[in-house]
């Protein structure tokens, strides 16, 4: 231990624990204060966060369901009116068949007589002719309907008006600015 022997126990670059302590450190209120703040932010923020998924949320799928349902239920009800309002048609301008042209008997010994008679034409309704010739021009045009896209790319931004010979400018100054700035760094310092 002779390493140790000339060591004094009052060495003044060594200070004793209990002479020259440090002072304690005060608590900081600013800091507390504003990670307070922040704290609550969060938290309020938090909150808000699973108020909207709890409740709003599921408002808005539950009312574009019912958006949804109800124009799917007015398109049944157009789709079926317009079926309807079309066999009713198709049916008054298709003569029934007769009888004998669906059963043909035997032939047998009674003269056969053709008598015109005066038989009443149908007459379509209006409505429904007029109501299914505009749901067949609506999809007519619906199908036909020409999408207008560009086939030209857009002529603006920087490198439209200067071109490539005026990034290749601007890219030369801006290195020359690097090294000139560098130079007089060094030039300051030396």
């Amino acid at each position: 231990m002779a390493m140790f022997d000339d060591f004094e126990d009052n060495d003044p670059t060594f200070p004793e624990d209990d002479e020259d302590a440090l002072p304690e450190e005060s608590s900081n209120r600013t800091f507390i204060i504003a990670a307070s703040v922040l704290g609550g932010i969060i938290l309020l923020a938090l909150i808000c966060v699973a108020a909207y998924a709890l409740i709003y949320i599921p408002k808005q799928k539950n009312a574009a369901a019912e958006a949804s349902n109800v124009a799917v239920a007015q398109e049944t009800d157009v789709a079926k009116m317009l079926t309807e309002a079309a066999v009713s048609t198709a049916m008054a301008q298709t003569p029934l068949a007769s009888p004998s042209a669906i059963f043909s008997p035997t032939a047998s010994s009674t003269p056969v007589v053709a008598v015109a008679t005066d038989t009443p034409t149908a007459t379509p309704n209006t409505a429904a002719t007029g109501t299914i010739a505009a749901a067949l021009t609506e999809a007519s045009g619906a199908v036909l309907t020409i999408v207008p896209t560009s086939s030209a790319l857009p002529n603006g931004g920087f490198a439209d008006d200067v071109g490539i010979p005026g990034l290749v400018a601007m890219m030369l100054v801006l290195i020359a600015v690097i090294f000139f700035a560098r130079k007089l760094r060094n030039a300051e310092t030396a």
